[in-house]
């Protein structure tokens, strides 16, 4: 495989007996199952569903929802609920709008209808910045999917 994209809406690429093109045309993400948010800045309708690349031979995640995968994200952070107690309720709350911004999720230990103890949790994974249109066309120009051709050299194509 020449492209450096290892995971596409999910899918691991160097698996040949998936279907990329049913994956594509769905632009579903397996870990929000949700369309995915990842949109070509020239054509929105146009999902860039690139969840991890290969960069010096190892996997990067390059979308944060990729972190979501069994909840294990959340399931690590536990241990940083220091005033949480076996019995208490624990509750995820996402999206949380704060001064600034927003918290990606909240984590909260409760009891008896009253919060305990609490953790804000923010995703970060690497940025792209729009570099990985080519190789994701390079990636579905291997798999015999239709789509336009790389250009490296057209800023248009790499959004």
């Amino acid at each position: 495989m020449n492209s450096k994209i290892s995971e596409f809406f999910g899918l691991n690429c160097k698996d040949n007996s998936l279907d990329f093109e049913a994956a594509m045309n769905s632009q579903t993400c397996p870990y929000t199952q949700r369309i995915c948010t990842k949109m070509r800045k020239s054509d929105p309708d146009v999902k860039i569903g690139t969840c991890s690349v290969r960069y010096q031979n190892q996997d990067v995640i390059i979308c944060p929802f990729r972190l979501l995968e069994h909840n294990q994200i959340f399931i690590d952070c536990l241990h940083l609920l220091t005033m949480h107690e076996p019995g208490n309720e624990l509750y995820l709350v996402p999206e949380v709008q704060i001064p600034g911004g927003h918290v990606d999720y909240f984590l909260v230990s409760a009891k008896d209808k009253k919060v305990k103890d609490f953790i804000g949790i923010e995703l970060q994974t690497m940025d792209t910045t729009g570099t990985v249109w080519p190789e994701r066309q390079k990636f579905l120009n291997e798999k015999g999917i239709a789509v336009a051709p790389v250009d490296l050299n057209n800023k248009k194509h790499s959004e």
